[in-house]
């Protein structure tokens, strides 16, 4: 005679070792990282590129146009709304969460050793160079970096400071990250 069948339940439909809740929290408490972040981060970037940089006789940042050239080349023409909405999603989400969600915890793993602010200094040149090669030059046909321009050196320390200030929120916000 066989045993009935046993009630163990498979793994898939037990109860989860932390309560739903406290994902949402760790959730919720993330994404709020990551937008204000990308708000203290964009703001930076903004009032460096298109109002200090200009004012100290530099080049001015036009980081609206190049989305716009961006969205021109990938779907035949341009869209101002479209730009701005592309600029504000890179630097609201997409930038900050490259650092909270990729960078940090990489750098955490596997170079402990490497003081944040000088991983967060290499992420905004992995930023610049992702803007200006990848998107500018390889999406938009734009030269290589610009030409290595005026605006190219502004668009360095933009998105360098752009990465320190993601990465300083991320540190108050969670200040036992190392």
């Amino acid at each position: 005679m066989t045993a009935p069948a046993a009630s163990v339940a498979p793994a898939a439909l037990t109860a989860p070792a932390v309560p739903i809740a406290a994902h949402t929290r760790v959730l919720m408490r993330t994404a709020m990282t990551v937008l204000t972040a990308g708000a203290f981060s964009t703001v930076a970037f903004d009032a460096f590129g298109q109002a200090l940089s200009p004012a100290l006789g530099f080049a001015q940042l036009a980081p609206v146009g190049l989305a716009n050239a961006t969205i021109q080349a990938v779907f035949g023409s341009g869209s101002r709304p479209g730009a701005e909405a592309l600029h504000y999603f890179a630097g609201m989400i997409a930038y900050p969460a490259g650092w909270l969600l990729v960078a940090e915890p990489l750098r955490a793993r596997f170079a402990p050793f490497l003081p944040w602010i000088v991983a967060a200094t290499l992420y905004g040149v992995f930023l610049w160079a992702f803007a200006l090669y990848g998107m500018a030059h390889l999406v938009a046909g734009m030269p290589p970096f610009l030409g290595f321009s005026g605006i190219t050196w502004v668009a360095l320390v933009g998105h360098v400071l752009f990465a320190l200030v993601a990465a300083s929120v991320g540190k108050l916000r969670d200040p036992s990250a190392t």
